[in-house]
């Protein structure tokens, strides 16, 4: 959530902010840096710094629109009805979804558009059950983070909002009117704060000190002194503090009433009150100055700043900017440029202040600050990577910039190599915005540079006119396709020009008038086309006309069929059929006679038809059938057989009694539970004595004793029953004394004892636990020769496993506690020189700690830098530089630290330094560390600090934790103060809880429903009110449904049991999991819903969907209400798809989703795919349909065309497939989409008729719409199937395909992950040289010849890079190192000293910041 709300990374259309938490030398650092303020600052927390309009545009009593909109402030005054057990799930996981899809919007551009907004509003209103945290999510969604809208039509969208979620009963609280505050701020809304405090009253809901913070900010913005005092005031009588916040705000007021000296004198007074000015302060006032174009005293302050150690980071340059050209000052923007240090997240939130200047119709502005984008990141990417200002130009033509201007911002990108093709980009939007005049100018300019302009640039022009009836507008843009030497195709005549007129006459006369030629074939097939939609009786007039030219048969083959489906017109579907089986009629060019056509269009008529269809149509076919053979048509024998396997398909035999007189003459022819028993040792002796005397067998009475026994630590008492029946002793009965003999620390004895079980049973052997307790205990004796003979002995009976590494790393932290460092070491050599366990932090720690108690910090960062190297293992670093901070060893920590950034990057070691000031109350340390300009957030570090403080109960640590954060890059904001709600439960701390949540507030961070239930918790376990609408629990409706157990079983017993139960399902052991449940219900032990599903997804997992099915009746017998989870429900889907049961896993399917259940990826995946393999198109797109209804989009498109495609080949209907194909590829959005899966199936399946089917359509739309992907798809294809002579041809034919360098840089990449694929890395390089810069080439086939381990290679390469003067990067190097290393050769070179992590990294970096300039 961090990114969402932290405004850090947002672009605010306003100048400055105001709010900001408390800073004081009591209470610590300021909050709102992150939280406030335009253009991604630290400007705004609970309020805004902004520049209003003038004062006479201000309403004196009632805000704009509230008296249409009154509901949008009134609250909620009852509770909305309690929903289904389902809906409130769905609920909640949509919340979190949209969360999600907002959060992630934000962390990519640092803003979320209105379109997404909008679909996120929606999805939650279908519900029905929008929740206050959903509301309050779309409300602090109106405000700065929309900087592509005008300030106005955000309010207005807030208002919008606002009424529909109060007409679906959502619960407003406090939270939600300082949201509604927070965005007036932002967009500069004129409202009355008296007025909204009445409303408020109204609503019965009482302002916090959030609310008055931010109608101080609203007073101020307007330079409204006296009102601001007037609330100042309140809040002092009401003991709530005065804030950093409301001194920034003061600055504002002061400055926006015209008096300067009081803004610079209200730093004084904060400094006499104990607050010293922030950085928010000082871009207060610096925003004043900006306001006047007072320069001097501008850099002043800035100069202040820096020496106050409040140094401005490049987002408070840029709110500095933005009030500098909204002000009229556009001429000091290029002095505030060259102050950028271009820090992490400098393009995003630059971009946004970009795009917030268009919208306030400042281009040139934005222009400038385009240009100062960082160009030394772009090198090493393609060439499409650089088209930096795309989101500038599309934001250009969305706001209606001139034609003039955006034709300069052209030229001047291109000119200095900033974009590749802006003029083709900006036309790109102009056409998705639908503005037909800039449209119309940039094709011109694409003309003027001879640049191509296509037919299927004008389709989203033609689309409003063809929707209208609007033929004059048509043949307008038919002209301009005209004037710009454009001609149109077959798809604009069909789909665009003569759907808009009454009649192919009346547009083939408006054409004619238009001087467009009507002989063309484009037009001829889009004519036939039309005329066949129109009617059968047309189309046969058409047909049988003498000049009516001919046409190839696939052309008209496939529109004949489609319009038979269409029609009813049984005499003229006949007459049509006839038509076609004369002589010379209507085709040109084909080897089949007219008659041979006309029989296989029959079969084809019947085979392009679904089951559903022929079904629906069957008394229509049954006519036309009868028809025909009136009209004494008939079909050969071959024909025939295959529309009867097709009929016979569909269960339809009784339409092939119609069928069969066309054929022409001569060719129709459990474990159950253990018994109880008593198992006190007085009990057990008795019974021994009895067996004894009647001479009965002893061993296992005589183990079972003995157990008992030692379980009462009474081992006198073991021994002499050992010494009385040495005969009947077993080895599980010297296995539980010399168990007892290690915890009594009788070592002598449990040496003996074990010395007399191996001459008893050579093959005897003690359990892990056992052996390495007798381990220990020798080594605490200073035994330490004998401990190590156990350990081989231990190996040589091969008694450890992988689930046993906690005995050794316990017996090693015991023995450390000692300090003796010699037998720690001689320890872990052994254990790891034997293999016994291989080495992990928790077996390694030991000596360290040993060090550390012993006040050797040195020893001990010498052990960790040992580990480091020998194991690749760091750990005890924390505590060794908290042992070096306080000590104060400052060359040690410097040696510490220089280790951990060579080895783990520069960003380990500032977190390591980060939690060691804080452990050490040293926070003023901390702040500078995690301010450091770059440093992004670690979730699983913060959590592991978060996760200390909690089992300490170290609530300072952790609040200062949370504060300092607060502006810290991509940081979890809900999840920070979730770990400290979560201590202030467990110290039961109601009072710091109910703080939080009003610091919350002033970050504006929207709580997910885990964190309010949370709080909620705390403040009703403390009698107090919860200030919020709580969310429903309702898990706890389904654990109330469980079944209480029949017999009662014992704490361990339960613990035990699901301890051995999830161990096998993680094993993929189902069916011993199976006879844990059974030995589970025996016993009485509670056997839970998760239970069952646990095994049911352990035996799916392995294929074993019988007894899954078996178990899962078994648990519904048990369970009333007992349902498959989601994740078990998925496996069953995956796994009726692997045994061909598709339709099965259909209908698993639609169970599922009829639960509120959302499948997983893969197994609608794999029913997809399965239902492709067997042919079953409308499986295929019932599917589609029950995944677009989740309203949540969980696939790619591509996965129901491919497979709806292979569903076709699979019946042999070639045609149709082709069909789908090109109605994607022609279309607007299908220029990007993926059919490498149908083609790569193909060449497995040896399907060459399908394949050169598929190969002619690629062709086909690369020449006549220049869509090149189906082509580099197969392209690429035939590489991997090394058919590189088919690849060669392939390229002659499609030359296009070579410029599809975003394409082929993804092959290269993902070749470069795996062995052995050096090959084709070079193969498509000699074909297309141009495909990628020579430097990225080499360093994918330096990565190659590392993963195949080929030294020679990679030397070879080396020396050619140096040949041809490029620069080696420093990865390649590292990886060239790491050949030389482990072939024993010395590196002839200077080793890069950093990790591959590190240097990865960077690249990834470099990568992620030159795509933030592109648009997605």
């Amino acid at each position: 959530m961090a990114a969402l709300l932290r405004s850090a990374r947002l672009l605010k259309c306003l100048p400055s902010g105001l709010l900001h938490v408390a800073r004081t030398n009591r209470t610590g650092p300021s909050f709102s840096r992150l939280c406030s303020g335009a253009l991604g600052g630290r400007g705004a927390g609970a309020c805004s710094r902004q520049t209003f309009p003038a004062r006479g545009q201000t309403s004196s009593g009632v805000w704009p629109c509230a008296t249409g909109c009154v509901r949008t402030y009134a609250m909620a005054t009852e509770q909305q009805e309690d929903g289904s057990l389902s809906v409130r799930t769905m609920q909640v996981v949509q919340f979190d979804w949209a969360l999600n899809k907002l959060d992630s919007s934000v962390r990519n551009t640092g803003r979320v558009t209105k379109t997404l907004l909008l679909q996120v509003f929606h999805d939650i209103c279908r519900t029905g059950y929008p929740s206050g945290n959903q509301a309050l999510l779309l409300l602090r969604s109106c405000g700065s983070l929309l900087p592509e809208v005008p300030p106005q039509e955000r309010t207005e969208l807030a208002h919008q909002i606002s009424e529909k979620l109060q007409q679906l009963n959502a619960l407003y609280d406090v939270s939600h009117y300082n949201a509604l505050l927070k965005v007036y701020l932002q967009n500069e809304f004129k409202f009355s704060p008296t007025d909204f405090l009445a409303k408020m009253e109204t609503a019965d809901i009482q302002p916090n000190r959030v609310t008055y913070q931010r109608l101080i900010d609203a007073y101020c913005q307007d330079g409204d002194i006296e009102g601001a005092s007037t609330i100042l005031g309140f809040m002092k009588s009401k003991d709530l503090p005065v804030t950093e916040a409301v001194f920034n705000s003061l600055v504002t007021g002061h400055a926006r009433a015209g008096d300067l000296e009081s803004a610079e004198n209200i730093l004084l007074v904060m400094k006499a009150a104990g607050i010293e000015p922030g950085p928010d302060t000082f871009v207060s006032l610096i925003s004043a100055y900006a306001e006047k174009g007072d320069m001097e005293n501008l850099k002043k302050t800035m100069e202040a700043a820096d020496s106050a150690d409040c140094s401005l980071m490049d987002r408070d340059l840029m709110q500095v900017i933005f009030t500098l050209v909204k002000a009229g000052h556009q001429q000091h923007v290029p002095e505030m440029t060259e102050r950028m240090r271009h820090e992490r997240g400098f393009v995003p939130d630059a971009m946004n202040l970009c795009l917030s200047l268009i919208t306030q119709g400042e281009e040139d502005a934005a222009f400038d600050v385009l240009k100062t984008f960082p160009q030394e990141n772009m090198r090493g990417f393609s060439e499409e990577s650089l088209n930096q200002g795309n989101f500038f130009l599309r934001h250009c033509v969305n706001m209606g910039t001139s034609i003039e201007k955006i034709s300069r911002y052209c030229r001047e990108l291109q000119e200095s190599r900033l974009h590749a093709s802006p003029l083709q980009f900006t036309l790109l939007c102009a056409l998705q915005a639908k503005k037909t005049d800039v449209c119309l100018e940039m094709m011109k300019m694409l003309k003027e540079q001879n640049l191509p302009v296509r037919p299927h640039y004008f389709w989203p022009l033609f689309t409003p006119h063809v929707k209208d009836k609007n033929t004059a507008g048509v043949i307008e843009l038919v002209k301009a396709m005209v004037d710009l030497g454009v001609t149109p195709d077959g798809e604009t005549f069909s789909n665009y020009i003569l759907p808009s007129f009454p009649s192919n006459d009346a547009a083939r006369q408006a054409l004619k008038d238009a001087g467009i030629p009507l002989d063309s074939e484009s037009f001829l097939y889009s004519e036939f086309r039309s005329t066949a939609m129109r009617g059968l009786a047309e189309l046969y007039t058409l047909m049988s006309s003498p000049e009516y030219p001919q046409l190839t048969r696939t052309l008209y083959r496939g529109i004949l069929t489609m319009a038979f489906i269409k029609s009813s017109d049984v005499e003229h579907m006949v007459k049509i059929t006839e038509l076609m089986s004369k002589e010379g009629r209507p085709t040109e060019g084909q080897s089949e006679s007219a008659v041979q056509q006309a029989h296989y269009f029959l079969y084809h008529l019947i085979n392009t038809m679904s089951e559903a269809e022929v079904k629906a149509q069957e008394d229509k076919l049954r006519e036309f059938f009868k028809q025909l053979h009136a009209q004494n048509f008939t079909i050969p024998g071959g024909i025939y057989r295959g529309i009867r396997n097709l009929l016979m398909t569909y269960q339809l035999p009784e339409l092939l009694k119609d069928v069969l007189p066309l054929v022409e003459k001569g060719e129709s022819n459990g474990a159950s539970p253990a018994p109880s028993h008593n198992t006190g040792s007085e009990y057990l002796e008795k019974k021994l004595a009895d067996q004894k005397q009647n001479d009965q067998q002893l061993s296992a009475t005589l183990r079972h004793t003995i157990s008992a026994l030692c379980s009462e630590e009474n081992l006198e008492r073991a021994l002499e029953l050992k010494l009385q029946h040495e005969e009947d002793m077993t080895a599980a009965s010297y296995a539980s004394l010399i168990h007892l003999c290690t915890r009594l620390d009788k070592v002598d004895e449990a040496l003996n004892l074990k010395r007399e079980m191996s001459q008893q049973d050579s093959a005897a052997v003690l359990d892990a636990g056992k052996y390495v307790g007798l381990v220990k205990t020798l080594a605490m004796n200073d035994r330490v020769e004998e401990a190590v003979d156990i350990l081989k002995e231990m190996k040589e009976k091969k008694v450890l496993n992988e689930t046993d590494d906690t005995f050794l790393s316990q017996m090693l932290r015991f023995v450390g506690n000692k300090g003796d460092i010699t037998t720690i070491r001689r320890l872990q050599d052994t254990i790891f020189s034997l293999g016994l366990a291989k080495p992990t932090a928790n077996l390694c720690s030991p000596l360290i700690n040993a060090h550390l108690q012993r006040k050797d910090i040195a020893a001990s960062l010498e052990a960790a830098m040992e580990y480091y190297k020998n194991y690749n293992i760091l750990t005890g670093m924390h505590a060794i530089t908290v042992a070096l901070v306080e000590k104060g060893d400052t060359e040690l920590l410097q040696k510490a630290m220089d280790f951990l950034s060579r080895e783990q990057g520069e960003m380990a070691m500032l977190y390591s330094l980060f939690f060691t000031f804080l452990q050490l109350g040293r926070y003023r340390e901390a702040r500078k560390i995690i301010e450091t300009p770059g440093l992004r957030a670690k979730p699983g570090r913060l959590q592991w600090f978060a996760d200390k403080c909690i089992s300490t109960n170290k609530m300072e640590p952790l609040e200062q934790m949370v504060d300092m954060t607060a502006k810290l890059f991509e940081c979890d904001r809900n999840k920070m103060y979730q770990y400290t709600l979560q201590l202030c439960k467990e110290t039961n701390n109601w009072q710091k809880a109910e703080a939080l949540w009003t610091k919350m507030q002033e970050e504006n961070v929207v709580p997910r429903e885990s964190t309010l239930r949370l709080l909620a918790d705390i403040l009703k376990k403390n009698g107090q009110e919860v200030p919020f609408v709580e969310p429903e629990t309702w898990y706890e409706q389904a654990a109330t449904n469980r079944p209480q157990a029949t017999k009662k079983a014992r704490k361990s017993d339960v613990r035990n049991y699901r301890t051995r139960l999830l161990s096998l399902c993680k094993k993929g052991k189902g069916k011993e999991a199976v006879e844990i449940l059974q030995e589970a219900n025996g016993k009485g032990v509670p056997v839970l819903t998760d239970d069952y599903n646990h095994v049911i997804r352990a035996l799916l997992a392995g294929g074993l969907m019988e007894d899954a099915m078996n178990l899962k009746a078994t648990a519904e017998s048990h369970i009333p209400d007992f349902q498959l989870s989601a994740t078990a429900n998925s496996l069953l889907i995956v796994t009726q798809s692997k045994k061909g049961q598709a339709k099965d896993g259909l209908e698993s399917l639609k169970s599922m989703l009829q639960a509120n259940q959302v499948p997983l990826l893969i197994a609608t995946t794999r029913l997809v795919q399965a239902l492709g393999s067997r042919g079953d198109v409308a499986g295929i797109q019932e599917v589609k349909s029950l995944m677009i209804g989740l309203g949540t989009p969980l696939h790619s498109s591509m996965l129901f065309v491919n497979n709806e495609v292979m569903a076709h080949i699979k019946n042999e209907d070639l045609d149709s497939a082709v069909e789908v194909l090109e109605a994607l590829y022609t279309g607007p959005e299908g220029a990007d989409r993926s059919m490498s899966y149908v083609f790569r199936k193909l060449m497995e399946d040896n399907n060459e008729k399908a394949l050169d089917k598929l190969s002619a359509m690629a062709e086909r739309v690369a020449h006549q719409f220049a869509c090149y992907r189906p082509s580099t798809d197969l392209f690429l294809q035939l590489l991997d199937m090394d058919k590189v002579e088919d690849a060669k041809f392939m390229l002659e034919r499609c030359s296009g395909l070579a410029e599809q360098k975003t394409i082929l840089l993804s092959y290269l990449t993902k070749k470069a992950q795996s062995p052995g694929q050096v090959g084709k890395i070079k193969t498509l390089v000699s074909l297309i040289p141009t495909c990628v810069k020579k430097e990225l080439m080499y360093s994918y086939l330096m990565k190659c010849h590392t993963l195949d381990n080929d030294l020679t290679s990679a030397k070879a390469l080396y020396e050619q890079m140096q040949k041809e003067g490029l620069t080696v990067d420093d990865l390649s190097l590292k990886r060239l190192a790491s050949l030389y290393q482990s072939s024993g050769e010395t590196v002839p070179f200077t080793e890069p000293p950093e990790s591959y992590k590190f240097y990865a990294d960077k690249l990834k970096e470099q990568g992620a910041k030159t795509q933030a300039t592109a648009e997605e």
